[in-house]
């Protein structure tokens, strides 16, 4: 695949090659996982930092649609992790994922590798054929890789402007997202 492996923008000191790897999930993955998830999220103000949690509940219960790893080529290090997952709509429309956590450690972030993430994932739920993915998070980050506010879609207790979805087939479901029990359990 074209996204396997790209050079990073403003790779600094980080490593010899600068190279970073999308790949899936392998197991023996499932500690640097949790690791590079809890530190990327351990100074984020809008986090009860539960997320590496998260994704053990999302991959213990088999709701893991798409599990992606950043890769740095010249350590092997894990070093950014994106997870997806089903979501319900209260309208019944089938075929809707949520996009998240989405996690990178801090010396890699703003070089790219979260955007090499969302491009994998998107690009592998394109090709899965769904429906569209929601996501919870920044609309200045999320509105680069197409995500937009949608009225129609709504998630209970969050201001409308920080849900966002993206469409890829029409009509775009009216109602109520709802996620994995996972992210309940640890909010």
């Amino acid at each position: 695949h074209p996204l396997d492996s790209l050079k990073l923008r403003n790779p600094g000191k980080m490593t010899d090659s600068n190279q970073i790897r999308i790949r899936p999930e392998r197991e023996g993955n499932t500690q640097a996982i949790d690791l590079v998830i809890s530190v990327a999220f351990a100074n984020a103000e809008h986090s009860d930092h539960n997320e590496h949690h998260i994704v053990r509940g999302l991959r213990k219960a088999n709701c893991l649609s798409i599990s992606l790893v950043a890769e740095d080529e010249a350590t092997h290090a894990i070093v950014g992790h994106v997870a997806v997952s089903p979501v319900n709509i209260s309208d019944g429309s089938e075929d809707w994922c949520g996009l998240g956590p989405i996690a990178v450690l801090p010396q890699y972030q703003g070089r790219g590798v979260g955007s090499l993430l969302m491009e994998r994932a998107l690009a592998n739920l394109q090709a899965r054929h769904s429906a569209g993915c929601v996501v919870l998070g920044n609309p200045k980050y999320y509105m680069r890789f197409g995500f937009r506010p949608d009225p129609s879609l709504r998630l209970q207790g969050v201001p409308p402007e920080y849900f966002m979805a993206l469409t890829w087939r029409k009509p775009t479901p009216t109602g109520t997202v709802s996620y994995h029990h996972a992210f309940e359990l640890f909010a």
